[in-house]
This record gives structure tokens, sequence and C-alpha cells, in this order.
């Protein structure tokens, strides 16, 4: 960890990703206040914020993470900083709906682009020995500014108006931009003339393929995208959750948000100290804790058991923590792993994979508390959480004992060839 903190390259991608990050909160929060209390729009309307700023996540992220891999990631991340900077200023002068969902569309389009440039520029800037504590840290950075970001936006929108919000959250682009401008220039991804570059198509195709190909790779990859879906039933109705207690403050989901903030910040700490973990296992921890906490709040809610306040923020703590131990030991070993040259297009299709979980999750999770209660959704969550957990666990189990049983048989008939050709 000592050697990322002196490496000046890699502070500075760092800088950039969290001044980046707190500008997405600050948007995210003054759009909602603007559309939503301002111009009075109606609780889907507001839902189609969050769907045309995840929706070219999911459609386009595997073509994205190809131009990552094709064009110098350095420029690619500048030039996606410029047009979010812009199209963000468009919002201040926006006077319709269709204004703001095409700007946000676009918007979570370069950001698209942005997320597998990103990770594969750091694959360039740290080594893999420091892989697991660069990713660790990262996640520390996210979790913060979930923390931060949304009180900051809910202050400055107060303070000074939606609109002037859009004016800073420009420049925190810009100024994000800046910092990746004093980052060395990007490796060159591809060799060769132009008539002599595999074709977009090709080079797709090849992303794909490794994907496919790499089973520790796929397996995690399903793992972590069905997690995520269920993970979602659940965590998209919180607030509906929150609403069949007896007694309930106000406030009770803001903790919740901040308290899962800081359990992700704080696993990501024990994470970037610790690197000697198996990834996969670590996952399904994180996947059992997820259940074990989205359970327990079910189980208190049921029997409408008082002091909310305390035992909610303790199973968000949880919560978060356990998110953490899903996702950055996944994302750790995949840049590990992952050649420098597909970095951009492996990321690309595991933004697509976790961005379409977190799409559809939340509407199914809306119709299932519809149908069947909030409750029994949230309990139904729980379990099958556990139940992948535990599937995952013996999975893993089984491609050991697999893997040692090939290599016993192999040196036995290595050794009876040796006896025999003695």
């Amino acid at each position: 960890m000592n050697s990322l903190v002196k490496n000046k390259d890699y502070v500075t991608l760092m800088v950039a990703q969290t001044v980046s990050s707190i500008g997405d909160w600050l948007s995210i929060v003054a759009v909602i206040t603007l559309v939503g209390l301002k111009w009075n729009a109606s609780p889907m309307e507001v839902s189609f914020i969050i769907l045309c700023l995840a929706l070219p996540m999911a459609l386009f992220g595997p073509v994205a993470g190809t131009v990552a891999d094709r064009l110098n990631r350095k420029w690619l991340m500048i030039a996606s900083d410029l047009v979010r900077a812009g199209l963000i200023l468009i919002l201040t002068i926006a006077d319709s709906l269709m204004v703001v969902y095409a700007c946000l569309f676009i918007v979570g389009a370069f950001s698209a682009i942005f997320i597998p440039a990103k990770n594969g520029m750091l694959k360039e800037l740290v080594t893999d020995s420091d892989m697991k504590s660069a990713m660790a840290i990262t996640s520390m950075i996210d979790s913060s500014t979930k923390v931060i970001g949304p009180l900051l936006s809910g202050l400055l929108v107060a303070a000074l108006g939606a609109k002037l919000v859009f004016f800073i959250d420009s420049g925190t682009f810009l100024l994000s931009a800046l910092f990746i401008a004093f980052l060395p220039k990007s490796q060159s991804i591809i060799t060769g003339t132009f008539s002599e570059k595999p074709s977009f198509k090709n080079e797709f195709s090849q992303g794909v393929r490794y994907v496919k190909s790499n089973a520790s790779l796929l397996i995690g990859l399903f793992f972590l995208g069905i997690s995520l879906l269920i993970v979602q039933l659940s965590d998209s109705q919180l607030i509906v959750l929150l609403r069949e207690l007896t007694q309930v403050s106000p406030d009770l989901f803001g903790y919740l948000v901040a308290s899962s903030g800081i359990g992700m910040f704080l696993s990501g700490l024990y994470l970037a100290k610790k690197t000697d973990y198996q990834s996969f296992s670590f996952m399904m921890i994180g996947v059992c804790g997820i259940g074990l906490s989205f359970g327990m709040m079910a189980v208190l809610t049921y029997f409408d058991i008082g002091l909310s306040l305390v035992w909610g923020p303790i199973f968000g703590v949880l919560a978060g923590f356990s998110v953490s131990f899903v996702f950055v030991p996944f994302q750790a070993t995949v840049q590990v792993d992952t050649p420098v040259h597909m970095t951009g297009r492996v990321f690309g299709v595991i933004n697509s994979v976790t961005t379409t979980a977190t799409i559809i999750g939340p509407l199914l999770g809306g119709w299932l508390s519809t149908m069947i209660g909030v409750i029994p959704t949230f309990m139904m969550t729980a379990s099958l959480l556990v139940l992948l957990a535990v599937t995952g666990y013996f999975t893993k189990s089984k491609q050991k004992w697999r893997k040692s049983h090939v290599s016993e048989s192999q040196q036995g008939t290595h050794g009876k060839a040796t006896s025999e050709h003695n």
C-alpha cells in the first residue's frame, strides 16, 4: 500500500476519480430536486432519470470497452469529462423533461466510455502486486463519495438552488479532466498501420470470446450478476420496508444509506491492507453477509421492533461491508488476470452485466413487493442470497477437487510410465 501512495500517477488518477464521483452525485440530486419538486414530475418520470443514466451502460458497455482498447485511454477520459461538463451546463437552461432525458442519456453514454478507459489506465499505472490494494482504495473512494456527495449536494441545492449546482458539477468534470491531463501518455494499444489493424467487429468479438474462454472470470461474473440482480429486488424497496414500522424516523433512510457507505469504506480499508485472500471465497462471504443483513431487517420489521435508529444503521454497515467483499475481490482479480490490451473490453462486458442487473432488479422487485408484500420480498431475497453463497462455495470446492484429482491422476500416470520405461 505504501508503494501506491508513492505512485504519483496513481494518486492523480484517484484524485480525478474522487472529484468526478462527487460531481456525479451533485448532478443526480440536483436533477431529481429540479424535476421532482419544481416541475412536479410523476414518480415514473422521476424514475426515468436513473434509467437514462444506467441504460447506456447496459446497452453500450461492451462496445465502449472496445473503444477504450482501440484509442488512447488518457484522451478518451479527458474527452468524456469535457463532453459531460458541457452537457451538464445544458441542464441549466433545460425547459422540458425530454431535454433532461436526452442530456442524461448522452452523459450515461460517455460515462460508459470513461469507466473501462479508467480501468485500462489503472492497469497501466499499477503493478499486479499492488492491484488488490488499488481496487480496494477505489472502492473506498466510491463509498466515501456515496456518503459525502448526496449530503454536499443537498446542502448546495438548499443554499444555492439546483441550477447553480449544475455549474459546480460541470466544474468538477473540468477539474477531473485537468488532473487526467497530467497522467503519462497511455500505452499504444494497437500497433501497426491502419490497414493492419483488426476491425472493430473482430476486436469486439475477441473481448467476448476472452470472457467466455476464461472459466474463473465467467463463473465469477455469473455469480456477481445473479447476486446483484437478487440484491436489487429488495434494495430498491428499502424505503417501502421502512414504512411498515409503526414508529419510524423520517431520517432513517438517510442514515441507512450513509451507514452502508461507511461499511463499504471500512471493508475497502480492510481489503487494502489484506491482499492475500481468495477472491471467490470472499465474494461468497459478501453475498451471504448481504443476505443476512436483509433478512434480519425484514424479521425486525415484521415484529415491529423499536429502536430502528439503532439496528437499522448496524445492518446498513453490515450490508455495505459485504457489498465491497463481493465487488472488490472480483474486480481486482479481473485486473490482474486480464492483459492490458483487453482490459477495456472485459470491463465493458462486466459493466454491461452489472448495469443490466440494476435495471431489471428494481422493476422486478417493485412487482414482487406489490404481489406478495415487501417483507416476503426481503425474506425471499435473503434466502436466495444465502443459497447462492452456499452454492458458490460448493461449486468452488468441486472445482478445486477436480483440479486436484486431475493433477494426481497425471502424476500417477507419469509415475507409471516412468516405472515402465525403467
